[in-house]
């Protein structure tokens, strides 16, 4: 099984990196094949709807934009599983991911978004500070992969607060997950 981690946080080393690493070593320590993208080191503009919002992108699933956006969708089209993760940021996904899924959703319906159906995503939100607005952005975050075509294995929030058994739970996750199949 390959499976895929997108982490959205420009801390590297922060909660929701952890959490993204995580599933990684469950899932590698069942034989999958993983790989950790973070969103953040990559050039993704923002969708600028060309064509009056009828561009390319929705004619022949191809964005014209010049960036790194279509290497990513091609390693989520290669993945048998894909994991997100974001930090929480005013109750909802970072920036980064926002931009990012709001361009694979816009150029997913080219296929009636049935390319991504039978894959798996896996979705975390987690907060820092407080936890407040944790379980709307996931709600943010379970919306947008549901509309693209995934299947979703999991949907799970950590805090500050719950990141000690959570981040347990998420290697457990990563073990099943890599069990599964497409």
């Amino acid at each position: 099984m390959r499976i895929l981690a997108i982490q959205s946080s420009p801390n590297e080393d922060g909660l929701t990196a952890k959490t993204a690493k995580m599933v990684l070593n469950g899932a590698e320590a069942e034989g999958a094949t993983i790989e950790l993208i973070n969103l953040n080191e990559l050039i993704i503009k923002p969708c600028i709807a060309c064509d009056g919002g009828w561009g390319q992108c929705r004619r022949e699933g191809k964005c014209v934009q010049d960036d790194e956006f279509q290497l990513l969708r091609d390693k989520i089209h290669a993945a048998d599983a894909t994991v997100f993760a974001t930090p929480v940021y005013w109750g909802d996904l970072s920036e980064s991911a926002k931009i990012f899924l709001d361009r694979l959703r816009r150029c997913e319906v080219n296929s009636e978004f049935k390319a991504l159906n039978g894959k798996i995503a896996f979705g975390i939100a987690s907060a820092g500070g407080t936890g407040n607005g944790c379980v709307k952005a996931l709600l943010h975050l379970e919306d947008y992969i549901r509309r693209i075509g995934f299947t979703v294995f999991d949907l799970v929030t950590i805090t500050q607060v719950s990141k000690e058994h959570k981040l347990q739970m998420l290697e457990v996750a990563g073990h099943r997950l890599a069990k599964m199949r497409s």
